[in-house]
């Protein structure tokens, strides 16, 4: 088996009413591929519930986290990315990874954290029809697709677009 994102670090978020399926898919994904995922929620060790009431422990706090440790962050979505995306230090590592260049990757309403990072400028994205309106007004260029891959950022809209989000970040992530 190969596994082209060995030795890779990649951050995750959580908190409660994360969407369950946008979480553990791209992180069992990772794995699969040799990533080594760090899922970060505002305590460490704490366990968080999804929508489906999947339980999720986090691996660290947020507060603790240095986006130069990571080659990227994927952000799923459910109801968390709204609370998450008032969390400065939630923006400076979304706004870090953008600037470096480094995977930004966004499933439904998870795009409202890179909104509020401000790194969606001019930047052809998906998301939740939920949130078109967020996309668009963030300067975001739209497009009703199951997966956009813009230079470092990867964008789907639903949990049934899981499987081309993943390989989408994938590619992104293997160049």
């Amino acid at each position: 088996m190969t596994r082209p994102l060995a030795n890779r670090r990649i951050l995750m978020f959580v908190d409660d009413i994360y969407e369950d399926l946008e979480l553990w898919y791209p992180k069992l994904r990772l794995i699969e591929a040799g990533a080594h995922v760090v899922v970060a929620g505002p305590q460490a060790d704490k366990v968080y519930a999804g929508k489906h009431s999947y339980p999720c422990r986090s691996d660290a706090a947020i507060a603790d986290i240095d986006a130069s440790d990571f080659a990227g962050v994927v952000v799923p979505g459910g109801f968390m990315p709204d609370k998450l995306r008032r969390d400065p230090q939630v923006l400076s590592l979304v706004r870090s990874c953008a600037e470096s260049g480094k995977l930004v990757a966004a499933i439904c309403h998870g795009g409202w954290i890179p909104i509020s990072a401000g790194v969606y400028r001019g930047v052809r994205v998906t998301g939740s029809p939920g949130i078109k309106d967020d996309l668009v007004n963030a300067g975001a260029i739209w497009e009703d697709a199951a997966v956009v891959i813009d230079r470092h950022f990867v964008s789907s809209r639903k949990p049934d677009d899981l499987p081309e989000f993943c390989r989408a970040i994938l590619q992104v992530m293997t160049g």
